[in-house]
């Protein structure tokens, strides 16, 4: 075969194009230089990515991939642009620090190098400093490499299966009555609903922060879980009318937040809002949450509680949801909760021992 006069960085018969738009925009393609069934010359495409057409090419020549197809530096970029737009915005966040920290150590690995041993040893040297981390970046991994296998990157077993993770210990601080009291005491009114409502239907801070007055319908607060949003079309629907005992205290409580009236024309639809009608995120929900919780704990240092001052110093927003699963039953909690594994609201949101009678 005749040696190649331009395009020599790239395979026999495998081709660049390459044109500049009206806009000035750069386009590039490759294409594989073939025949049809009649034997008259084809360009077959093969795609914009360099690294996924000399995949095809390989296929198309019968010929094994060329190795440097299989680095891991290639599989992170599809991942990364494939997959990553499909998740929720804060779990986008997440695996972007994830991959950053998986790409010091696997990026120039060829996928079939790597090995359960080689997972181990990730997992030691950065569990050394951040172990909860590492599991997080461990569970990436194996997701990217099931992916590379539905691509066709690789046919070997995923090499996390089997490999430990590191030792994780739940939250375990649970908000008792004189907690909750104190910092809800402290609360400005905003805070106090947001509160309420999160105790009330044991949702995401997230996710109570995006309850509006049109997810009400047919007697039931409509919610749909951010964590589930993508992956499943389910929504939970919360009763504000018990058939046996009449209002409940979710529906007394809308109908309090209702009744009171915003200073501003321009009025939020979310259900937490400000008194002028202005919607809380979760900047500005933290920033009142903390106000309120350091000057309870203040407070009970100059009672001179100081056992409970330490207990509200400790209080987290998301000590609520736990809080809301901690006094109710299981059942109950895992349904409230959006659980569909109940030992999962048993572990780790369940926070008050079963009460029992003593042997006598």
């Amino acid at each position: 075969m005749r040696p190649k006069s331009t395009h020599r960085d790239l395979p026999p018969r495998m081709l660049r194009r390459v044109r500049t738009m009206k806009s000035g925009k750069v386009w590039e393609s490759y294409f594989y230089n073939g025949r049809d069934a009649s034997g008259r010359r084809i360009e077959i495409p093969l795609g914009h990515d360099l690294n996924e057409a000399k995949r095809k090419w390989a296929e198309l020549e019968c010929q094994d991939r060329p190795p440097e197809t299989g680095l891991m530096r290639y599989i992170f970029d599809r991942y990364e642009r494939e997959i990553l737009p499909t998740k929720a915005v804060s779990t986008q966040r997440e695996n972007l620090g994830c991959l950053g920290k998986l790409r010091k150590v696997f990026d120039g690995a060829p996928i079939d190098a790597i090995t359960p041993q080689f997972i181990a040893q990730y997992r030691d040297k950065r569990g050394a400093v951040a172990p909860v981390r590492a599991n997080r970046e461990i569970t990436l991994f194996s997701h990217v490499f099931n992916m590379a296998r539905e691509w066709g990157y690789t046919a070997r077993e995923n090499p996390v299966k089997g490999v430990r993770k590191n030792k994780e210990t739940p939250r375990d601080f649970y908000a008792d009555a004189a907690v909750w009291d104190a910092v809800y005491g402290a609360a400005c009114v905003e805070l106090r609903d947001a509160m309420d409502l999160n105790y009330l239907t044991g949702q995401r801070p997230a996710d109570v922060l995006k309850m509006r007055y049109s997810d009400i319908r047919d007697g039931a607060l409509e919610v749909k879980p951010n964590k589930t949003q993508k992956s499943s079309g389910k929504k939970l629907r919360i009763l504000l009318d018990d058939p046996d005992t009449g209002r409940t205290m979710l529906g007394q409580l809308i109908d309090r937040i209702r009744a009171r009236a915003r200073d501003t024309k321009l009025t939020s639809m979310c259900i937490v809002a400000t008194p002028a009608g202005a919607a809380l995120n979760q900047w500005t929900l933290r920033t009142r949450f903390d106000d309120a919780r350091d000057t309870a704990a203040k407070a009970a240092e100059k009672a001179g509680d100081m056992a409970l001052a330490k207990r509200i110093r400790e209080f987290q927003f998301r000590d609520i949801r736990p809080k809301a699963a901690s006094e109710t039953d299981l059942a109950h909690a895992s349904k409230l909760l959006g659980h569909t594994d109940k030992q999962i609201t048993k572990t780790v949101y369940q926070r008050v021992g079963e009460t029992v009678l003593p042997t006598k």
